[in-house]
């Protein structure tokens, strides 16, 4: 046949250039993390960038702080021995003059059960030990061991009552009325109501979860056997927290850390992805790739249900944008003209292109949609 001629040639050329274009390649990724990124805040997941949001479902260990992440971070009374409740409203007085936590605690349980406080007459705090002075006449004492031992209060027969309790994850604190021990007052920093069901839901995603405390060792694996952590890191000293993170890094796993105060600062950095709780402090949301803005430990899941939805979206994205390029252009260059006479119109080219950039980003919009 004929020579084709050079409008034909650049008709051709043209019609290349529009579909090989790879807008929609460009496309794929950033919508797709936009809205992720948008479908996390509307749930309270702040996510800081891309990167957090991707390494976040490739994680296989999640190390959770303790205090103030799985705890509320603030003690309060569980257990009040029977000889102690005649005396609670003595016990009260003494410590609503303190802002000890532990005294607020008590102070706060009282008030729950309907007992005033009064005036005490004297009062002293003894330093790491407890409080001692009288009220209503009353000499009251309430505080640890040391504090029994110092005024010479025979504390025997509580011993294994107060065994008990450290057991549990709970602090024992004696009370003794002129002079004589009656009993235990057990304060405790209580477990989040949402804590067990977050830490299945994680066992459920397939991660290992990792408990990091500063507590005893025996406290630390009471409260992990009770609400079923897989591993323990106890007695770690604020300090040593992103050295533990670093050393579980380097067996080569993805791992997250979870923390809310100052200390955990360097650890959320230290880790992979740095989750922090938004009622924690500014430091560590500085510090951290995702702030959760409940206190609620089931965002965590839910992060990661996020971050594994939003990279099957790009996927997906990439998918169609590739595999457009890869089918078009070889019938934009001519593949079939000369079997069928068939050529890409640029104008077909250019729909087609477009067409391409759209169904990436509607890909991506599904994400609003879609349940997390």
């Amino acid at each position: 046949g004929p020579e084709p001629s050079l409008t034909f040639a650049m008709l051709n050329t043209v019609a290349v250039l529009i579909i090989a274009c790879p807008c929609a390649m460009g496309l794929a990724t950033p919508t797709a993390v936009m809205v992720g990124i948008g479908r996390g805040a509307e749930r309270g997941i702040l996510i800081k960038d891309a990167e957090a949001l991707e390494l976040l479902h490739k994680a296989k260990t999640i190390v959770l702080d303790k205090t103030g992440t799985l705890t509320r971070g603030s003690p309060a009374v569980t257990d009040v021995t029977d000889g102690v409740r005649p005396a609670l409203s003595l016990v009260a007085s003494l410590a609503s003059r303190s802002t000890h936590p532990l005294s607020q605690a008590i102070v706060e349980h009282v008030h729950t059960q309907g007992v005033d406080a009064r005036q005490p007459e004297t009062m002293k705090e003894i330093a790491g030990k407890g409080l001692h002075g009288r009220v209503s006449g009353s000499d009251v004492a309430l505080g640890n061991a040391a504090l029994m031992a110092q005024l010479s209060i025979a504390i025997e027969s509580f011993h294994a009552q107060a065994e008990a309790y450290a057991g549990q994850g709970k602090t024992p604190l004696y009370v003794s009325l002129d002079g004589k021990a009656v009993g235990i007052i057990a304060v405790a920093d209580t477990l989040k109501p949402t804590t067990q069901e977050a830490i299945a839901e994680l066992h459920r995603a397939g991660l290992e979860v990792v408990m990091m405390t500063g507590d005893h060792r025996l406290t630390a694996d009471a409260i992990a056997k009770q609400i079923g952590i897989d591993r323990v890191l106890a007695e770690v000293k604020p300090e040593e927290k992103a050295e533990k993170i670093s050393a579980l890094k380097a067996g080569g796993k993805k791992v997250v850390m979870v923390g809310d105060g100052i200390n955990d600062a360097p650890a959320l950095a230290a880790a992979d992805v740095g989750i922090a709780m938004g009622t924690g402090t500014d430091v560590a949301m500085e510090s951290a790739g995702v702030t959760l803005l409940r206190g609620d430990l089931r965002a965590i899941p839910e992060a990661i249900r996020l971050s594994r939805i939003t990279l099957r979206v790009i996927i997906q994205n990439l998918f169609w944008a590739f595999g457009y390029n890869v089918v078009l252009i070889p019938v934009a260059a001519g593949i079939l003209y000369p079997f069928t006479g068939t050529l890409l119109n640029p104008m077909f080219a250019a729909c087609a292109m477009a067409l391409s950039s759209v169904s990436v980003v509607l890909n991506s919009l599904r994400l609003k949609r879609t349940r997390i």
